[in-house]
Order: C-alpha cells, then structure tokens, then sequence
C-alpha cells in the first residue's frame, strides 16, 4: 500500500487511528498492539500476500534466537567453577551473535543478492548456474537491519528480551516498515510498552499531519513531476549532448531528494499521528559544503547502523588513522552495496567512501567551519557546497544507470560540449496536468513557442528546488511554533492538490532498495 494513494488517506489511516485510539480509550492497550501489528501486516501484504510469509519467518526465526539467548545458565551452581559458567555463558553469546548475523544476512543475500552472486560467477568461471530470478521482497533491506541490530545487541547482553507482540510491532509499525527511517528496538519497543502515551495528543496530531502533507506535497508534486525528465533521460543516455546531461542528472537529483525525504516526512508525520516519535532520517543535505557533512545529514539513520555495527566493531578510529580511513571506506562500500545487487551501486558507494577518506584527510576545510580541524587551506563555504553538490550529482550517474557503460556515457556527454537541442525534448517530457491551460493558450496564440514554454517551466522547477533546499525543511517547518491560520490553509490546498494529483500514482524509489 502506498501512502499516496486513495485507499491509504481514505481507508487504512481512519480504520487504523480509530482501532488504535478507540482500544487505547478503553485500555486495552495489547489489544491495541495487536490490531496495530495486524493493520501493518495488511498495509504490508497488500502489494503481495507472498511478502507476509517471508516477514513473518523472519520475525519468527529473530524472536525464536531471542527466546534462545535467554536459556542460556548463567546460574554458576551446576558448573565447576565460576569461571568456567562465565566462559560458558560467553561462548553460548557468540555463538548466538554468529547465528544471528548469518540468519539475517543469509535472508538478505538470498532474496536480494543470490542473482547477482551466480551472474558474477558464472562470468568470471564461465559456468552455467541458473538463475532464479527471486522477487525483491519491499523493505527487506529496511526490516532486515532493523532485525539485525536487535539481535546483535541481545547477544552482547546489552537489551532484554521483549514480549512477542512488542517485538512484531516493532518491527512492523508500518510508517517505517518499507522504507524507512531504520529505527532501532531502545527507540521504539519502550514508546510500544509505555502506556501513559497512548491517549489522543492534539498537539502531535495536529504536527503530524502537517508533515505528513508536507512530505506528500514533495513526492507528489515535486519528486514525481521531475521523475518525467529524469526517466525520459536516462532511457536516452547515448544521444544526449551536454546541456541535456546536466538537465537529467539535476531532474534525478531533486526526484530522488524530495521522493525520499518526503517519505521519511511522511513516516515521521504518520508516527506523530499516533503519538510514536521516529527519528530524523534527513536534514537538508544539500546544503552540505563537504561530502562528509552531506552524509551527516542524507539518510541519518543508515549512516547511524553502519557507524554503529560496521564501523565501530571494525576499530573506528581507536587503531591509528591508516585504519580509520579504511574502515570509513568499507562501510561506504558496504551502503552501495545494501542499494542494490549491481556493480553501479558498488561504484556509487566507493567513490562516496574516497571522497569522505579525502575531507578526513584534513587537506581542505571550510572556512567558518573547519578551523578548529587542521587543513592544509581553507575555502569559502560557497565553493566547497558547489564542489559538493557537484560532485553528488555526477556520483549518482552510477547510481541510477542500469550499467556501467551507460554511466560512462553520461560523463562522456556532460564533458563533450556538445548541443544537439535535445533540452527540448528533455523539457518536453513535463507536460503535467497543471500545465494544460497554458499550453493550450500558447498551442493558440504562437504554436511554435511551446518548446520554450516547457524550458522555462523546467528552470522555474529547478529555482524552486533549490530555494526550498535553502529554506527551513518540512520537519524544521514542522516544528516551528503553533500552527497558524494561514499555515493550515496553506496544508489543505496542499494536501486538496495532491489527492487531485493521485490519480497517476507512482511508487517511492527506495522501494527498490
């Protein structure tokens, strides 16, 4: 079920606030858990009944190692000594961690990468293994490291075991559950448990919905109408000259920012609803003026996991600087890879890992900012956000190309200098609904100006894009002061123009990661 779409708004979020408020009034607050894990279990099964079964192995399979964890003796009486019971407790640990770990990346291997595995071996040995072409299971990347952390921190002793329904909720709360934000089991499990936030919050409620349209208003109207240039584009990739390349690769960055973001707002806004706070997952990284700044603020939450479960176990930056580095690259690497089975993923998160290890370096600092770090020099924040922004962009050649031909190609174009005049058709392909009466005004007046009317409609998007980069973001609006007169008005339009707009409804592309 997608959260733009008529039986989400109309349907699934009425029937699911009234069960939750209406269970919570009466206290019946497991009952409540439960008609919520039951509500997010239909929202999930509804783009295939398939994808319940593996979610629910998957649950079962994790809560089952848990369960297991908590047998383990750490009574010292029946063992020979003290010691002896501590090392045995130890071992029984680990060998939970491994298990843990092999169970969560196994199902992720095979549903996600198996393909992509025997394709590599087959080129490289020249084999013959048949490929199964396994159907991507949605949000399994998501729910799957969610999973992982819990386990992970159960065998290290550093969380309880929690009841089977707290733990499906958790899970499964389903703002979050296709893609996003990556939220951990200490931030969620105790807001399931405690009872005193379960009554009806005008206040959240009211915020919530206002980042909920907020973040609708930016998939909808924004992420889906430069989606028509970028999806144009990137089909054409060897027969767009220079100007065009910059055109399709800045459509695909503001479709990708504001497709994402807006769903992370409208997770977060969703959580509000019900009074359930979910974390940050972005904090305007366009404005960032160095890579690493921009990855402190684009999807926080799967920065927060690799940090906290790669990086750190790796060594951090305890083992000496050269191992720093390394290990910086390797949870970039791994971030491409966890993107997609395919090796433009793998090259988008390895140039991302190199351009990071370079501003560690401390070669180049921003001025005003980076004083306190030593740097070689220092340069105004406005070149190292043009760098940045620059380079991000020519990154996600990789990332959206379907290979690696492909993307070459797009850096080919961008560096040849040529203009063949295929902006127009690249404009072109903007022809929303909001458009028709001009169009047909300009088709009756100066028929040959309508190319140049969709060229100025596409730099006009890319004005707005860049001034709402530059504004305070949906969640920063979200919590600034009451919610005035004016700001609802603003909402309702916003939210009557989007539900006008559903009728060509798109998916969300982290979907498909």
């Amino acid at each position: 079920m997608l959260f733009n779409s008529y039986i989400f708004i109309f349907i699934f979020l009425p029937l699911t606030l009234l069960g939750w408020y209406g269970l919570n009034y009466y206290k019946k607050y497991t009952l409540a858990n439960v008609f919520l894990a039951g509500m997010s279990l239909w929202f999930y099964g509804y783009f295939n009944v398939i994808y319940l079964a593996i979610i629910l192995c998957s649950i079962g399979l994790n809560y089952l190692l848990s369960y297991l964890l908590t047998r383990i003796p750490t009574d010292p009486s029946g063992a020979d000594s003290v010691q002896q019971a501590v090392s045995t407790h130890h071992i029984w640990n680990r060998v939970g961690l491994i298990t843990g770990i092999i169970l969560n990346l196994g199902i992720l291997f095979y549903f996600k990468y198996y393909d992509f595995f025997i394709e590599n071996i087959n080129y490289a040995f020249h084999t013959d293994f048949t490929l199964k072409h396994i159907l991507l299971p949605l949000g399994i990347s998501f729910f799957t490291f969610q999973q992982l952390s819990f386990i992970i921190d159960r065998a290290l002793g550093k969380c309880e075991h929690y009841s089977l329904i707290n733990y499906i909720t958790f899970v499964t709360f389903f703002p979050q559950l296709i893609a996003g934000p990556i939220v951990l089991y200490k931030e969620m499990i105790p807001q399931f448990e405690d009872t005193s936030g379960r009554c009806f919050n005008a206040a959240s409620f009211s915020r919530g919905i206002y980042l909920f349209v907020l973040g609708l208003a930016k998939k909808v109207l924004l992420a889906d109408t430069f989606a028509l240039a970028a999806n144009y584009g990137f089909a054409q990739t060897f027969s767009l000259d220079s100007i065009s390349t910059v055109a399709v690769i800045l459509s695909y960055t503001f479709e990708l920012y504001f497709d994402f973001s807006g769903y992370s707002d409208m997770a977060i806004g969703l959580g509000r609803m019900f009074n359930i706070e979910l974390p940050v997952n972005f904090d305007s990284p366009y404005r960032a003026c160095t890579i690493k700044e921009f990855w402190q603020r684009w999807h926080i939450t799967l920065s927060r996991f690799f940090i906290t479960y790669v990086y750190i176990p790796l060594g951090g930056s305890r083992k000496g600087r050269v191992r720093m580095l390394i290990n910086t690259f390797i949870i970039f690497f791994l971030s491409g890879l966890w993107h997609g089975a395919a090796w433009t993923y793998v090259a988008w998160g390895a140039i991302h890992g190199l351009l990071v290890v370079w501003d560690n370096l401390g070669i180049i600092g921003i001025k005003g900012r980076d004083e306190k770090r030593p740097a070689l020099f220092h340069i105004p924040a406005w070149l190292g956000w043009i760098f940045t922004f620059a380079l991000f962009n020519m990154s996600l050649f990789f990332f959206r190309s379907t290979s690696m031909i492909a993307a070459i190609q797009l850096f080919k174009n961008l560096f040849s200098g040529s203009f063949t005049g295929k902006i127009y058709d690249v404009a072109a392909q903007l022809d929303v609904s909001e458009m028709y009466v001009i169009r047909q005004a300009v088709d009756m007046v100066a028929p040959n100006m309508a190319n140049y009317l969709y060229l100025i409609f596409m730099f006009l998007l890319f004005a707005l894009a860049f001034y709402l980069v530059f504004k305070p973001n949906a969640y920063e609006r979200s919590m600034r002061g009451e919610l005035t007169s004016k700001r609802c008005w603003i909402i309702c339009i916003l939210l009557i123009w989007c539900i006008v707009s559903l009728s060509q409804v798109s998916t969300f592309l982290y979907f498909n990661f």
